[in-house]
């Protein structure tokens, strides 16, 4: 990858991060809610290691 494109994925991530923080309380549990959802349907990392809570 180029400087270029880490830069872009950089600000990708920051504007998300920016927009999860503008939502209400509510909504963040939400999200968290799915994205904890997610991390369950795709399994166990293969190391064995669990996924620390937040």
């Amino acid at each position: 990858m180029d400087a270029k494109t880490d830069q872009s994925d950089e600000a990708e991530g920051l504007r998300l991060v920016r927009a999860f923080l503008l939502l209400p309380p509510e909504k963040r549990a939400e999200v968290i809610a799915f994205v904890e959802e997610l991390v369950r349907a795709q399994g166990r990392p293969d190391d064995g290691q669990e996924i620390a809570p937040a």
